[in-house]
């Protein structure tokens, strides 16, 4: 059977810790500690955002999560280097697995769009970049909404720009938080468990299917 496939894509199809690369020249051997803060604080604002009603895009999410780390971390960035950190993020490198595996997946007949809490341009440029675009069928963001997942209307909307039941209709992620909020409506998914030391949220909601690449998911799909 052929299905409706929603790529997350910070964490599953690209590594946004890959920017601890260009943040050595800032912070040295702490690269990996802010990187992994930036991303945390990433991921709060939006979902707090979400919650508040007060919609910014992801890229302000990510700019402002920038601006609190480097005054947690006290380390001095200024405005212009800022600026070129988050054009890096439009440089983030496709995981090794990411375009072998859609090529497979598309072979096999699935339509494959990007499901993303990122805004469509900043989201189609860093694809375009990473050769992942030109496999897609399109792009889908939560910014035509004005809020982020987990939240369960945009879940309930890529099912809906995909003209699929909810059942035919996957989410595709390697954040567990994604997996619960796309099964919790009824959407299938699959959990890309990219370490093997990452623990699922013991919330009684499992993913249908777990691959640790997503040459191994389009295994799994051809089964």
């Amino acid at each position: 059977m052929n299905y409706a496939l929603g790529f997350d894509i910070y964490g599953t199809l690209v590594d946004p810790l890959e920017m601890n690369q260009h943040l050595r020249a800032f912070v040295g051997e702490d690269a990996d500690q802010f990187s992994a803060l930036w991303r945390e604080k990433q991921l709060e604002y939006s979902f707090r955002r979400g919650l508040m009603g007060k919609y910014e895009n992801f890229q302000v999410c990510t700019q402002q999560a920038l601006i609190f780390t480097a005054q947690t971390m006290k380390v001095e960035i200024s405005s212009f280097a800022q600026a070129k950190l988050l054009e890096e993020y439009q440089n983030l490198s496709a995981f090794a697995d990411v375009l072998p595996g859609l090529h497979e997946l598309k072979a096999q007949g699935h339509k494959l769009v990007a499901f993303s809490n990122g805004a469509e341009e900043t989201v189609r440029t860093l694809l375009e970049r990473t050769q992942v675009l030109a496999i897609l069928d399109n792009v889908i963001s939560v910014d035509d909404l004005e809020t982020f997942k987990p939240n369960p209307a945009v879940y309930k909307y890529l099912a809906r720009r995909l003209k699929r039941p909810m059942n035919e209709t996957w989410l595709i992620s390697s954040n567990p938080w994604d997996v619960i909020g796309a099964k919790s409506v009824g959407l299938k998914s699959a959990w890309i468990k990219r370490t093997p030391d990452k623990v699922f949220d013991p919330w009684g909601i499992e993913p249908d299917l777990v691959a640790t690449t997503l040459e191994e998911l389009a295994m799994s799909f051809r089964k």
